[in-house]
């Protein structure tokens, strides 16, 4: 076997590895503090803050705001791309509280400026943004920091609402959407 498909090899195991281990973090209840939605602490920040994973949608220069809606959730908060964007209830209006592993499995929606923009049934008197602490603006509604979720892999998938009860889509009067028909 050559060296370049041992090497291909390896890596494929340890990104099924890493994927089990984000799974884990990410996962049930039952694997940690139940208060945090993901699995660790979200209040536990520090200087070495995770950047949005590759695979997940990531904010353009300036980030634009916009509605959709489903059957099963009525409408909702998407990014300029269609993708869903949620909130975590145990942040405190703009103080985000999502870091490290979190972070990883919901990534902010960050902007270079703050102008962000509002289209469908956005209210642009909602829109805002809160520093990080790696120092970067992360879009804000109704004063909620937004996230994605890594698992939303195409425009319009909502596979992150009701996550641990504490991960909710934004309805676009900046409340927690519930709707779950």
């Amino acid at each position: 076997m050559t060296r370049w498909i041992r090497h291909q090899r390896a890596c494929a195991a340890a990104a099924a590895a890493f994927a089990l281990l984000g799974a884990a973090a990410c996962g049930d209840s039952d694997g940690g503090d139940s208060n945090s939605g993901y699995g660790t602490d979200p209040t536990t920040a520090d200087s070495s803050e995770s950047a949005s994973p590759s695979e997940a949608p990531s904010a353009a220069d300036t980030a634009s705001l916009a509605t959709a809606t489903d059957d099963d959730h009525g409408e909702f908060l998407v990014d300029n791309d269609g993708f869903a964007l949620y909130l975590f209830t145990t942040d405190t209006p703009d103080t985000p509280t999502c870091y490290d592993t979190c972070a990883t499995a919901w990534p902010p929606l960050l902007t270079d400026t703050a102008d962000v923009t509002a289209g469908g049934a956005v209210d642009a008197a909602l829109i805002g943004t809160a520093e990080r602490t790696d120092g970067t603006m992360q879009v804000t509604y109704n004063g909620w920091p937004l996230y994605y979720y890594t698992e939303d892999d195409e425009p319009g998938e909502t596979e992150g609402q009701g996550v641990q009860s504490v991960w909710y889509l934004v309805a676009p009067n900046g409340d927690a959407n519930t709707t779950d028909n």
